[in-house]
C-alpha cells in the first residue's frame, strides 16, 4: 500500500538513493534538508540527482514550525538528518549536538503531536567504539581500548591487561557501546531517543547501525565524510591518500544500494519494530587495502597511500559488522561486493572534480591537539 514518507536529510547521499527506491515502490516521498554547505557546496537548490518527483522542503530539522508542515499527512519517517564526521565533532561540539541530539528531540516532540506509523533512524557503527575482540584463550573481550601513552608510542594494536594481543571479531549488536567521539555520542542519542519515544507513543521504531557506506553521490569535497570518499578526492586530484596509524585497521565497507535494501526491509517487515540492527557487508577490509584497490580501479595505482603513523582523537582500531541479526529479522542479504561496488562507483567518479580539503582538515585537528 502506498504511503506518504518523509526523509529528513533526504537530499544527501543515502537519503536520495532511498528516495529513488521508495518512488519505484509507489510511495509518495517528501524530503526535508537544510542543504549543509559542507555537503552541498553552498547550493540553495536541491541537488540535480534528487528525483524530480520528490517533494522538497528546504529547512532545518531543528525548526519545529517547519517540521509540523513537513509531517502533514506523513505515515513514515526516515530520520537521516545529521552532522557527520568523527574528527570535526571533537571541536565543533555545539554543531554536532545541536543538529543530531537537539534536532532529533525537536522531531520527536513534533511526532507526539502528529504521530506516524513507523520511524526508522539512521544510527552508526561509531557508537561501538572499538569492536568486539577475542582473547588468545577464546574469550570475548567487550571493552577494548588504547591508552594515550601507547598511541604516542605508535603501538596500534589492542592488548588485554595481561599484555596479550587481542584478535578483532565481527561485532554484534549485543556489544556494549563505547562512545569515543562527540559524533558517536550524538548518534547514540539519536538512536536511544527514537527507540524510547517510539515505545512510549506506539510508533514502530527501528534503528539501523550503518557501517562504512560508499557509492555514487557521496560528498567528495567534505574532508570529514566517509574514508573512501576522502581517498577518492585525493586520487582525483592526483594526490596520494593519507592514512592514519599503520593502515591495517579493519572496517566494513557496504554499498549504498545494500543500505537502501535494508532501509526498505525495515519498513516492510513488521517484526523489525523495536530492533537495533547492524547494516554492513559482513566482511572486513583493512584501510590500506581498500585505498590500494580504489587507486587501482581509478588508474592511480602509482600514487601509493601515505601512511602517517599518527592517531586522530576519536578513531578506533577495528570494527566490522556481524549481520546475523539483520539477516534473521529482516531477511537482509548484501548483494554488492566491495570490488563490484568500487568499479561501479568509479564510473560516477569519472565525472567529478572535487576540492581536496584534507590537508586543511588535518591542520585543524593538529592545531587543536587532536592528533598524536
Amino acid at each position: 500500500m502506498s504511503k506518504c514518507i518523509l526523509i529528513t536529510g533526504g537530499a544527501g547521499f543515502i537519503g536520495s538513493h532511498l528516495a529513488d527506491e521508495l518512488l519505484i515502490r509507489g510511495h509518495y516521498v517528501r524530503v526535508l534538508d537544510v542543504l549543509s554547505p559542507q555537503v552541498h557546496e553552498g547550493q540553495q537548490l536541491p541537488p540535480g540527482y534528487l528525483h524530480p518527483d520528490v517533494e522538497f522542503i528546504h529547512g532545518d530539522v531543528c525548526d519545529a514550525r517547519l517540521l509540523r508542515q513537513a509531517l502533514d499527512g506523513v505515515d513514515v519517517v526516515y530520520h537521516f538528518a545529521a552532522a557527520v564526521g568523527v574528527g570535526q565533532s571533537m571541536y565543533e561540539i555545539e554543531k554536532y549536538m545541536g543538529a543530531n541530539t537537539l534536532g532529533t528531540a525537536v522531531l520527536l516532540e513534533a511526532l507526539m503531536a502528529q504521530p506516524v506509523e513507523t520511524l526508522i533512524v539512521a544510527s552508526s557503527m561509531s557508537i561501538y567504539g572499538e569492536g568486539l575482540y577475542g582473547t588468545p584463550d577464546g574469550q570475548a573481550y567487550h571493552q577494548a581500548e588504547r591508552s594515550l601513552g601507547q598511541l604516542q608510542a605508535g603501538v596500534w594494536d589492542i592488548y588485554d591487561p595481561q599484555g596479550r594481543r587481542l584478535e578483532p571479531l565481527a561485532t554484534p549488536e549485543s556489544k556494549p557501546p563505547s562512545l569515543t567521539s562527540i559524533y558517536a555520542l550524538s548518534k547514540y542519542d539519536q538512536e536511544r531517543l527514537c527507540l524510547l519515544v517510539g515505545r512510549a507513543y506506539h510508533i514502530a521504531t527501528v534503528a539501523l547501525r550503518f557501517f562504512n557506506v560508499f557509492g555514487p553521490r557521496q560528498a567528495l569535497s567534505n574532508p570529514y565524510t566517509g574514508v573512501l570518499a576522502i581517498f577518492a578526492a585525493r586520487y582525483i586530484n592526483s594526490q596520494p591518500p593519507l592514512i592514519f596509524e599503520d593502515g591495517y585497521q579493519r572496517r566494513d565497507f557496504v554499498s549504498v544500494y545494500d543500505v537502501v535494501q535494508a532501509c526498505c526491509l525495515a519498513l516492510d517487515v513488521p517484526d523489525a519494530a523495536g530492533h537495533v540492527l547492524n547494516i554492513g557487508s559482513g566482511h572486513a577490509c583493512t584501510i590500506r587495502d581498500v585505498a590500494e584497490q580504489l587507486g587501482h580501479v581509478l588508474g592511480k595505482a602509482h600514487l601509493m597511500p601515505c601512511i602517517t603513523q599518527t592517531y586522530r582523537m576519536g578513531d578506533i582500531r577495528h570494527c566490522f559488522a556481524d549481520i546475523t541479526l539483520a539477516r534473521s529479522v529482516l531477511g537482509y542479504e548484501p548483494r554488492v561486493t566491495l570490488t563490484e561496488g568500487l568499479h561501479e562507483w568509479v564510473e560516477w567518479l569519472s565525472g567529478q572534480q572535487p576540492h581536496d580539503r584534507i590537508e586543511r582538515a588535518r591542520m585543524e585537528l593538529a592545531q587543536r591537539g587532536l592528533t598524536v
